[in-house]
């Protein structure tokens, strides 16, 4: 996974997905009832791909490496469902900060504005995001959970309202560390 994802889960969630893909495999098989079918189609396999792998016939360790991303994040989406409803919960009556050193580099109507350095921030994460932000994180989409965080840490750092600097357009990347917590 990515950084953020790794931040968001050591804070937000009480123990870590299965590191192998046995064990994976095992969770997403427990989430699923046992139904080979409704694995395989999570997987994008054969159901007789999977009901190998039930039986021992073939090493889920052995699979193809997109077969193994695919099984990663598909396990990392089922896991502890309800400590991370309840996390959402207190992030949204409590709030959440984020807490980064990263690169962030400017852009506006009139062209770059500023070249991307590396700055530390510690910035309150906007309200309305804190569920897209949750959303982002069961869908284990660090691409989008760096799109809002960014666009928060914009609206809370960088925008400044009747300013040109209400416009910016921010650019959020090459994170050195990232933390998030409640208020």
């Amino acid at each position: 996974m990515g950084k953020i994802i790794d931040a968001m889960r050591a804070r937000f969630q009480t123990r870590s997905i299965p590191k192998t893909a046995k064990g994976q495999f095992n969770a997403l098989m427990r989430k699923e009832k046992g139904n080979t079918a409704r694995v395989a189609e999570r997987l994008g396999v054969s159901r007789r791909t999977v009901q190998r792998y039930v039986k021992g016939e073939r090493n889920i360790n052995k699979t193809k490496p997109e077969i193994l991303d695919r099984l990663q994040k598909e396990a990392a989406k089922d896991h502890q469902p309800r400590v991370t409803a309840r996390a959402q919960k207190e992030a949204q009556q409590r709030g959440m900060t984020i807490e980064t050193r990263a690169r962030f580099g400017f852009k506006s109507d009139a062209g770059s504005t500023d070249d991307p350095r590396m700055r530390r921030l510690t910035e309150e994460v906007p309200d309305h995001l804190i569920p897209e932000v949750f959303e982002a994180l069961r869908a284990g989409d660090e691409d989008r959970l760096a799109q809002l965080l960014g666009q928060g840490l914009a609206e809370e750092y960088f925008r400044t309202p009747g300013t040109d600097a209400e416009d910016l357009d921010v650019e959020f990347g090459d994170i050195d560390y990232i933390e998030l917590d409640y208020r």
